[in-house]
């Protein structure tokens, strides 16, 4: 799918905010042109977030199917990914043999945002894509895995530590 340009909309915004400045003068309208520019980052913010409630919520009715905002360098996408979950349900699954309630024990879901190298995100959508999962399920399975390890705690010693002194 074509990614959805916001321009439009923050432009539209952005005119909203001049003309309601206009009554105020000059000063006035300086001071929402530089409002306008600053907040861009924000209101596209807060685009992608109304729009990905709006994904969860059309994939909460739908039946086998889930529509996913994505973005693509500054505008979002549309991606409708047919699933093979079961459609009752609106949490992530649990991968087999782990208990769903360790993923979310009081049902809940935070959001996030995840900044990933361009190759990094595409090795892992490739991956996800070959589970068969999202994007999204895939890197909550591997949160779960990592955060399951047992961790060891640093010894002090290994291949990449050297002690002693140094002449020069």
């Amino acid at each position: 799918m074509a990614a959805m340009d916001l321009t439009d909309y923050v432009d539209a915004l952005r005119a909203s905010l001049t003309t309601a400045a206009a009554a105020g003068g000059a000063q006035a309208q300086e001071t929402a042109r530089l409002l306008a520019d600053t907040m861009e980052p924000a209101v596209r913010l807060a685009l992608m977030d109304a729009l990905s409630a709006m994904a969860a919520e059309v994939t909460a009715t739908l039946d086998g199917t889930l529509v996913d905002i994505r973005l693509r360098g500054r505008d979002p996408e549309v991606v409708v990914v047919p699933t093979a979950h079961d459609p009752g349900r609106h949490h992530t699954p649990a991968s087999p043999g782990e208990p769903a309630e360790d993923l979310a024990e009081d049902g809940s879901v935070a959001r996030i945002s995840l900044r990933l190298p361009d190759g990094l995100k595409g090795r892992a959508e490739a991956a996800a894509a070959a589970a068969g999962t999202s994007l999204n399920t895939w890197l909550v399975h591997a949160v779960t895995a990592a955060v399951r390890a047992p961790s060891r705690p640093p010894t002090g010693r290994g291949p990449r530590r050297y002690t002693g002194f140094a002449r020069s």
